[in-house]
Parts: C-alpha cells; sequence; structure tokens
C-alpha cells in the first residue's frame, strides 16, 4: 500500500507527503502566510475543506479570498453563522436551508412569528459574538440513520426529509463548536473568526422548497464580503436600487399597478402604455427593415400541440390550464409551437428562406405567487419574440446578423452587456451529434461577429443550445435579456420541410430569439437604470407648458398644439398652484422638459425652458425647441 501521495501546485511543482495529510499542510509547507490566508482548497476538481485527507495523487490548489470560488464559500459559512445565531436566540426555531446567492446567502426558518427589525438587529449582533470566539467549522461523517436520529431529537423534521431525500448511507453534517450543527455537504471557512464583514438585511414570507402548498417559513437575507469596505460600497447600492425600484417609481410615475385579483399581470396606466408603445414601434422599425414579418397567433391552444412539441412533458407544470368541453387547452406560455403552425401552412422554397415571424402577443406562464416580483417575475407578459427559418447553410449569416442587431438596440439604450453561450443539459431532445453541430454554429457566428462571451455548460434549453445577453445597468446589475436560441428539434416534430435546389424535401432549422426578452422585464430594467428618468425619446411626456398666470393659458394651449403637431408628448399645467411648486413637481415627475410661459415668451412666441437636471436653459423660441427636442428624440440621446 501507498504511504505516499504526491501533490503537483499550481506552478506544476510537486511534492511528497503521507497518505492522509490534511491539505491545510500543504499550505504550511508552501508558506506562514499561505496558511493564514487560506479558506479552503481544490483538490483535483473537488473544492475540499483544509482538513480534508488526501488519500492518492492529486493536484492542490490552496484557495484564498482572491479565488473564484472563495467568496461563494465565504458567504455559505456566514448562512449557517446566521442559524446558529437564530437557533441560539429562537430555541424553538426550524432550520429549512441556507445557501449563497449572486448578492449574499438566506436562511429559511419555521418561526411561530414573523421576524421584526428588532429581531433582525439581535440576530446580527448575536452573529457577531460568535464569529468573535473564533469557533471551528468542523465537518462530521455520520450513518444516514444515526444523522436522522440527531435532527429529530433537536426537533428538525425538515433536516430529516433532506438527509432521507439527499443523503447517502453516510451523510456530512458541519457544526460549529457545539453552538449549531447542519445537514451540509460544505465546504467551510476554518472558523467563524474569519467572518467578519457580513450584514443582515431583510426577511420576508417564503415556503419550504418554494412551493406555496408546503410549510409557512421566514426567510431571512444577509450579505456579506471579505472587507468593510466592499461591504458599504453594496449597501450603498442596495440603497441606491431601493431608490430606483420599478415597483416604487412605477406607482409614482402612474406607469402601472397591480390587483389581488389579478395577481401576477400587470394594469398598464395611460403613461405606461405610451411607454410601452414606444418600445413596441420601436422593436419594429428594427425588424420590419431586417426583413421581419408580423404575426398575432392564437391565445389558447389544445394540449395535443404542447405534446407535439414536447413542452407538455418538459413544461406542463408552467402552464394555466383551461378544461373546455372535456378537452384540456392551456393559455400559451411562448409562441414557438404556434408559428411553427403558420410556417407548415404553406408549401415552402429554399428561395423563401430565411422567413422571419416577430410575435408581440400575450403569453401566460404559472408562476408560484411567493415568487412573483413586478414586473420581473409576472404570469402574464409579451416578448419581442421572433422565429427565423433557415437552411442549415444560413446558420451562420443569420446568427451573426442577429448578433448585431442585438449590439445596436442595446447601443441606443446605452447599455452595456455579456454573452453567455450555453450548452447541452441533461435532459434535451435529439442526439448528441446534432447538439454538437448546433453549438459548433453558434460560436462559429460569435466569433465571426467579434463578439466576447462565456461558456456556460449544461444551461441550454431541452430543445437546443443559446446565447444569453446579460445587461449590465448603471449600478451594475446584471439583467439577463436577450436570446438566441438554435432549433434542430421543433422542426422535426412539426415535420416542417421546404423545397431544397434538387427538388427534393428538406429540413429548415428554427433560430429563436428575443432581444427585450419580455417586455415587462425590460421595462423594469429601464425604469431602474434611468431611475425613471427616460431619455426624451423614450419618456410618457415629455415637456410639460406651465403658464405663469390664468391670462398666459391660452398660449400655453398654443405653444402644446404646435409641439403635439410635430409629434411630441406634450401636457399643459393650468392647475391654480405656484409656479415653484408646478416646477417642483414635473421634476419629480421626471419629465424632461419645462417650458414656461409668460407675458413676454407670449409676445416673442417663445418659451422659458427648463431641464429636469440641468435647470434654467433661457428663452428660446418654440420653432427653435421643437427642432432641438426632434432632434434629440432622432438621435436617442
Amino acid at each position: 500500500m501507498m504511504d505516499q501521495v504526491t501533490v503537483t501546485l499550481p506552478d506544476g511543482s510537486t511534492r511528497q507527503m503521507p497518505v492522509g495529510t490534511p491539505v491545510r499542510e500543504v499550505a504550511e509547507g508552501i508558506s506562514p502566510r499561505l496558511a493564514k490566508a487560506a479558506l479552503a482548497a481544490a483538490v483535483g476538481d473537488q473544492i475540499v475543506d483544509l482538513t480534508h485527507p488526501l488519500e492518492d495523487d492529486a493536484s492542490v490548489r490552496i484557495i484564498t479570498k482572491d479565488g473564484a470560488e472563495a467568496l461563494e464559500l465565504y458567504r455559505h459559512s456566514t448562512a449557517h453563522l446566521l442559524a446558529a445565531a437564530v437557533t441560539a436566540l429562537f430555541p424553538e426555531a426550524q432550520c429549512g436551508i441556507g445557501p449563497p446567492t449572486d448578492e449574499g446567502f438566506f436562511y429559511d426558518f419555521v418561526v411561530d412569528h414573523p421576524f421584526v427589525p428588532e429581531d433582525l438587529e439581535a440576530i446580527e449582533k448575536k452573529m457577531r459574538e460568535i464569529a468573535s470566539k473564533d469557533l471551528v467549522y468542523e465537518r462530521k461523517l455520520m450513518p444516514k440513520e444515526e444523522a436522522k436520529r440527531y435532527f429529530a431529537d433537536r426537533d428538525e423534521p425538515l433536516k430529516v426529509q433532506l438527509i432521507d431525500e439527499k443523503g447517502g448511507p453516510v451523510v456530512s453534517c458541519y457544526a460549529i463548536d457545539d453552538v449549531f450543527m447542519d445537514f451540509c455537504t460544505g465546504p467551510h471557512v476554518p472558523s467563524s473568526g474569519r467572518l467578519k464583514a457580513f450584514k443582515v438585511l431583510t426577511s420576508s414570507n417564503a415556503y419550504w422548497k418554494g412551493d406555496a402548498k408546503n410549510q409557512p417559513m421566514q426567510r431571512i437575507y444577509g450579505t456579506a464580503f471579505f472587507s468593510n469596505k466592499e461591504l458599504q460600497e453594496h449597501l450603498t447600492r442596495l440603497e441606491e436600487a431601493k431608490k430606483r425600484d420599478h415597483r416604487k417609481l412605477g406607482r409614482e410615475l402612474g406607469l402601472f399597478t397591480f390587483h389581488q385579483w389579478a395577481p401576477g399581470a400587470a394594469f398598464w396606466l395611460a403613461h405606461g402604455t405610451t411607454l410601452w408603445n414606444q418600445l413596441a414601434d420601436y422593436m419594429r422599425s428594427m425588424l420590419f427593415p431586417a426583413g421581419y414579418v408580423e404575426l398575432r397567433t392564437p391565445l389558447v391552444y389544445n394540449k395535443k400541440l404542447w405534446e407535439t412539441s414536447g413542452h407538455w412533458e418538459h413544461y406542463a407544470e408552467n402552464m394555466l390550464l383551461v378544461e373546455s368541453e372535456g378537452e384540456t387547452y392551456s393559455l400559451k406560455p411562448m409562441n414557438c409551437p404556434g408559428h411553427m403552425l403558420v410556417f407548415a401552412g404553406e408549401v415552402r422554397s429554399y428561395r423563401d428562406l430565411p422567413i422571419r415571424y416577430h410575435d408581440q402577443s400575450v403569453l401566460h406562464r404559472d408562476e408560484a405567487s411567493g415568487v412573483l416580483a413586478g414586473l420581473t417575475r409576472a404570469r402574464q407578459f409579451c416578448q419581442d419574440d421572433a422565429h427565423c427559418f433557415v437552411t442549415p447553410e444560413q446558420i451562420s449569416d443569420e446568427v451573426e446578423q442577429l448578433l448585431r442587431l442585438v449590439q445596436r438596440v442595446y447601443s441606443d439604450f446605452q447599455l452595456e452587456f455579456t454573452v453567455e453561450l450555453s450548452t447541452r443539459p441533461e435532459t434535451f431532445l435529439g442526439v448528441p451529434e446534432t447538439w454538437d453541430q448546433a453549438e459548433s454554429q453558434l460560436e462559429q457566428a460569435l466569433d465571426a461577429a467579434g463578439q466576447k462571451y462565456e461558456i456556460a455548460a449544461g444551461e441550454g434549453n431541452f430543445y437546443g443550445p443559446k446565447i444569453d445577453f446579460h445587461v449590465v445597468d448603471a449600478i451594475g446589475r446584471n439583467w439577463q435579456c436577450a436570446t438566441i436560441q438554435l432549433d434542430y428539434q421543433l422542426p422535426e416534430r412539426f415535420e416542417l420541410k421546404y423545397i431544397g435546389a434538387d427538388n427534393a424535401e428538406h429540413r429548415p432549422v428554427v433560430i429563436h430569439r428575443a432581444i427585450f426578452g419580455s417586455f415587462e422585464r425590460f421595462i423594469a430594467l429601464l425604469i431602474e437604470h434611468y431611475a425613471g428618468a427616460f431619455p426624451l425619446w423614450l419618456a410618457p411626456v415629455q415637456a410639460v407648458v406651465v403658464p405663469i398666470a390664468d391670462r398666459h393659458g391660452d398660449y400655453a394651449e398654443t405653444v402644446a398644439t404646435r409641439l403635439r403637431d410635430r409629434g411630441l408628448r406634450v401636457e399643459v399645467d393650468v392647475r391654480q398652484e405656484k409656479m415653484g411648486y408646478k416646477i417642483r413637481e414635473a421634476q419629480l415627475r421626471k419629465i424632461p422638459y419645462m417650458l414656461v410661459t409668460g407675458d413676454r415668451e407670449s409676445a416673442e412666441g417663445a418659451v422659458a425652458v427648463r431641464h429636469r437636471t440641468d435647470g434654467d436653459q433661457g428663452p428660446r423660441t418654440v420653432d427653435d425647441f421643437i427642432a432641438s427636442a426632434l432632434d434629440e428624440v432622432q438621435q436617442r440621446r
């Protein structure tokens, strides 16, 4: 038997160590400084604790706070620290799950009353107390039945359920000294003293496993960083995000509202409808010159359509169902099967392709009530949806054109973005060879367009690989918006065909694509990106005319009429209020321009121009203002 293992370090050097040596000793052997900074290690492809014993030859990389995996591990450990504090302060609390997230971490609990702000303050104080004791995070391997008895004895039925569902014969648990134990695969930081820059943020209602039919729970959210400076910067961003929250601004700006009798579906008010129509017409202005035709397809389809498309097998739980005359129907969650029927309705020639269908009709998905979130997670929504039917030879050129179209659209909104190529998931339609070919063609198009991208392995749709665009807003948050998806499966399932140059039948390929994503989500993004202060070309009200006195009202109406005749969206504020009040209110409504009319302006055919952020712009003739405003709209500045 081997009594030594060979450890290969990132620089290619090797070391011989006794079998069973904890990986911590690898760090100590390199330098005391590294050992002090070490949080965990990568042994081969596995992230492990520093106590992990080395049993075989392996590559070893010590993970410090600068490692790509470090922040997730750090936040996961802070989630356990949170649970330790909660169970210390509320012994009756039952623990659910507590994962790290992109923004921090959360942990779910069953408690007899909702957490209030004073509870959260006490919990954070307790977390700091436990952290200051520098208690060891220790992995304990326990036989499955022993672990179940342990948590059952502590009145933790949810943990027992998780062990039943996920645990093998021997399960991994983590203890923070004798303060807290959790069923968890880890890894974790060496001790609680490593956790310093964290903050308990808020609490909300939740359900066990995210299902409203299950046990109600209380979720506590927190965040953690490696330095107080990073933490404070994040908290500042959160405060800014609160000010920009699209639900708050949507209400204040009169864009949309919601009602309990229509959960997950927005009521678009007058100004919101104007904004919506501006976006819809803008997208049409981009697509029609590019050869798209617009369709409007049915809202409700028979179950047999979804069985043909494969959605019934993979997506039925997300559909809103309707029963009629003994038949099962579904409100459509996407447009693609309907577009397949349109394509199949006529004989097609290779000369007809590409055929590009655009559709902005209403879609529905049965989202759980607990995850609905304003416009960003809704049950009713519309997409700037399109399906391009192409020959295999046209794929690369078509995808390259789509990439350039996305780049142009996002530049009009001053939006930066990153790109991911998502590849074959574990569950998929078709055969691996077809997937390999599809992924290769998308890579070729990305390279031809000069588009940088990263690979998201296993994140493709069940019917094909895709390119996803992640937009970065004004305060640095990522929003998944545009998508380009290559699909060989639906044409096969719907037996689509075209007559080729050889006079034989061939199968087209479908490219699914959206640029906004959904109108609702994109509008939420724009509201928060611009903090409600839309550029002139998008603003629901572009200018408000403010007469100084009653005698200037007729002239104000004349000015407004002239602006409206040139296509500008204008209001007149004739209320019996002081000028300062009217101006402040217009600024709060984030109207781009305020045009003041008094004796001088009436006599000279002018307006005194104020900008919502730049203030007084001085007097200008009405014609001059109209020309300037139209140029600003045209240039989409």
